[in-house]
């Protein structure tokens, strides 16, 4: 994952679902296949045995990643699972056409809610990182707390370094990782969130730091959903392996 900054409008989060969603999952559904090789059918489970089950498992199961961004409750996902099976029946009792425009404004009111909601828990988590042994809070907001020393140079805001880095949310969930890919990975400073540009810096070659980002610092108001949502503040484990370019 290349961190550069990221921004759009929440309304263009709801058009891929609705208007183009059996391309954007067909290209996901590889990688969402379940592990365990087991789902549920009709509250039964079932084992998943060839690859054509996996993916049309996947295909469901990407299909609630998307659907996560509208923060529905039990009753509207019961009604959105019935206009599922009404429409791939051709018995829908809506004509879907005539409400894009209220789907549109559904999933911007919606995420602009989550949004409120995640920033005062961002605030809050990042408060309570900063009293951590050993945190250091910066006056952009940052937290960050050196895990292993390094003893080499440190590189500048346009430096080209190359690192390992395990990203995870403020409920521990892992959103990206090199480290589980196995595989560092390049860029410029001048090419990421503020949070990194800044962190990295404070950094020698060969050290390991975690970075707390405040959601200001990192990719804001617009998230990059389904993986990270608005507002929200992200700890990443940073480790310089070494600046390819000053």
């Amino acid at each position: 994952m290349q961190f550069n900054l990221w921004r759009r409008r929440a309304a263009a989060l709801c058009l891929p679902l609705m208007c183009s969603l059996a391309v954007s999952l067909a290209g996901c559904a590889a990688e969402e296949a379940a592990d365990d090789a087991t789902a549920p059918v009709n509250g039964d489970p079932v084992a998943l045995e060839t690859d054509q089950e996996k993916i049309i498992y996947a295909l469901g199961a990407s299909m609630a990643k998307q659907v996560q961004l509208f923060h529905l409750s039990e009753q509207e996902q019961s009604l959105m699972i019935a206009g599922l099976s009404d429409g791939l029946a051709g018995e829908a009792k809506v004509e879907v056409n005539e409400f894009q425009q209220q789907i549109q404004q559904l999933a911007q009111e919606r995420f602009a809610k989550a949004g409120e909601e995640e920033a005062q828990l961002a605030a809050t988590f990042v408060e309570h990182m900063a009293t951590q042994p050993g945190a250091e809070k910066l006056d952009s907001g940052m937290v960050m707390t050196e895990i292993t020393p390094g003893t080499g140079d440190s590189p500048t805001a346009t430096s080209k370094v190359r690192v390992h880095y395990h990203g995870t949310l403020r409920s521990g969930q892992v959103f990206d990782s090199s480290v589980d890919r196995g595989e560092p990975v390049e860029f410029g400073l001048n090419q990421v969130v503020p949070c990194w540009t800044e962190g990295l810096q404070r950094m020698k070659v060969g050290g390991k730091s975690r970075l707390v980002c405040p959601p200001a610092l990192a990719y804001g108001s617009q998230g990059r959903p389904p993986q990270i949502p608005a507002n929200a503040a992200l700890v990443f484990e940073v480790e310089l392996l070494d600046i390819v370019s000053p």
